[in-house]
């Protein structure tokens, strides 16, 4: 065993109660800095699942049709009130083109085609306004996890079969195998048979999404075998904001992610993030200064011992790394003891908040780098922290500490 690790490991075991200490704010600091990680990293996870179940990362539509202000003639002054101009449903040109663009675009793993438009659903006297999607069963469900969703029947929308949210099959009194009539404002209807009840977690999706196969929609809404959106899943989804800003030129289109949609969403998360920044810093300093307090009450007791071990030929400097292995050891034991801490806080905080289904409310999110994580906080935050008293006691004067120790 190195000298400087003997004589470290000697002093921490002589001073026991200055031990318990150190080792004791370096493991409620670590144990923090882990539950404090995890329940945000699982807040925030299950934040952005749940606002994504029901829309895709990317969706692309065709630009909107913007009014023309003609221009004055010489010495008129015109006033205009420029208004959107009204425009029945069309279709992406060439949206074969564009699919195959978005689906080979690096970063998407998955590109679906919409047909997409209002309509009205009824059953018996009961009508219900609606959001037809006419879609393609596997891409969609590529994109939107559906299938997985699905709380009663089957995810299949062919030929006249449909696929609806669980509030418009309340509203309606629709089950599986039921018969639901679609109709537009234009007159074209149609009816179809409930093939199967999704929940997506969203009341608004599970009351106005109403999925029937491409084909039909495009005869519904009068799109001869056109679509109006392309709808795409990023592998990283917050990087679906640079990807819609490369595809929106690309492809002719407008481009828009579900970072922009839900903006206020995002700066939430990083206002958390800062809120959460903020605590594990201040966590840091305390467990520092603690740290380096102890070991500074710990240089001056044991300064007598110093100066022997300076007069018998101990250099300056393996002085210096004894107090520096002494904050190396409790920052590593402290790491351990807080990183088990902070896991069982975790699971026992899990088990004890639950919802009334008997969920966790708040959701964990351990992983084996948040424990390499905080462990290397500690063991940087004991080493520097260890660097003042160690400084001061290899600057001490033997014969001084000797004569008046």
């Amino acid at each position: 065993m190195p000298f400087e690790v003997y004589v470290a490991l000697r002093f921490l075991r002589e001073g026991r109660t200055q031990t318990a200490l150190i080792l004791g704010g370096a493991t409620v600091g670590v144990a923090v800095i882990v539950f404090i990680t995890a329940l945000m990293g699982g807040l925030q996870s299950t934040l952005v699942d749940k606002t994504l179940s029901s829309q895709p990362h990317l969706t692309l539509k065709r630009p909107e049709r913007v009014a023309r202000v003609l221009p004055a003639a010489a010495g008129e002054a015109v006033s205009a009130v420029v208004e959107k101009v009204p425009e029945r449903i069309r279709s992406i040109e060439q949206w074969q083109r564009a699919l195959r663009l978005v689906a080979g675009a690096p970063g998407v793993v998955a590109a679906a085609p919409t047909a997409a438009g209002s309509a009205f659903a009824s059953r018996a006297e009961v009508s219900k306004s609606v959001a037809i999607r006419g879609i393609e069963a596997e891409s969609f469900d590529a994109v939107v996890r559906i299938r997985r969703k699905m709380v009663a029947g089957r995810f299949r929308v062919q030929g006249t079969e449909a696929v609806i949210g669980t509030v418009l099959a309340v509203d309606l009194g629709l089950a599986v195998g039921d018969k639901l009539r679609l109709a537009t404002a234009e007159g074209r209807q149609d009816v179809f048979t409930v093939a199967g009840i999704f929940d997506l977690g969203d009341q608004n999706v599970n009351q106005r999404w109403v999925l029937v196969s491409l084909r039909a929609a495009q005869t519904l809404l009068d799109l001869e075998a056109g679509i109006t959106t392309i709808e795409a899943k990023a592998a990283d989804p917050f990087t679906a904001e640079a990807i819609a800003r490369e595809l929106g030129p690309r492809t002719g289109l407008d481009a828009d992610s579900w970072m922009n949609v839900n903006a206020q969403l995002l700066t939430a998360l990083r206002s958390q993030d800062a809120s959460a920044l903020m605590i594990q810093a201040f966590v840091v300093m305390a467990v520092a200064l603690g740290i380096a307090s102890v070991l500074g009450v710990s240089v001056i007791q044991k300064s007598r011992q110093i100066g022997i071990l300076k007069a018998t030929g101990t250099s300056t400097g393996a002085v210096l790394r004894i107090f520096l292995v002494e904050g190396a050891v409790v920052g590593l034991a402290g790491s351990i003891a807080g990183s088990a801490l902070g896991a069982a806080m975790c699971f026992g905080f899990a088990a004890a908040v639950k919802n009334p289904y008997g969920e966790a409310l708040f959701p964990i999110e351990l992983s084996p780098g948040l424990f390499l994580l905080a462990s290397a906080v500690a063991l940087s935050t004991a080493l520097v922290a260890a660097v003042a008293p160690a400084r001061h006691a290899a600057r001490l004067d033997p014969a001084t500490v000797i004569r008046h120790g």
